[in-house]
């Protein structure tokens, strides 16, 4: 496919674009040359290549989840300037 100056008016309104005369006929061959290179990745043999969704292969990197002995409340708390009622105790957001 190649772009001409019909389709690269259409570029030029769809991106409200205002081009002169000079930069239309830049942009439309750098956007032919774009093209051609899309040509020669097609060229490419990729038949016994598996179809990839992400560079590189994807790993659950999180541990297990294990329950483990934490702190009571009140050890929790017992160094803690601002409490109230058991829990800690914030400033007001509203």
């Amino acid at each position: 496919m190649k772009v001409n100056k019909e389709v690269m008016k259409k570029i030029e309104t769809n991106a409200r674009l205002n081009l002169s005369e000079e930069e239309r006929e830049k942009f439309m061959a750098q956007i032919n040359d774009v093209l051609d290179y899309f040509d020669k990745i097609k060229e490419a043999n990729t038949d016994d290549v598996e179809p990839s969704f992400h560079p590189m292969a994807i790993k659950n990197v999180f541990r297990e989840d294990v329950v483990e002995e934490s702190l009571t409340q009140e050890e929790a708390l017992v160094n803690a300037k601002h409490k109230k009622d058991g829990f800690f105790k914030g400033p007001k957001v509203v």
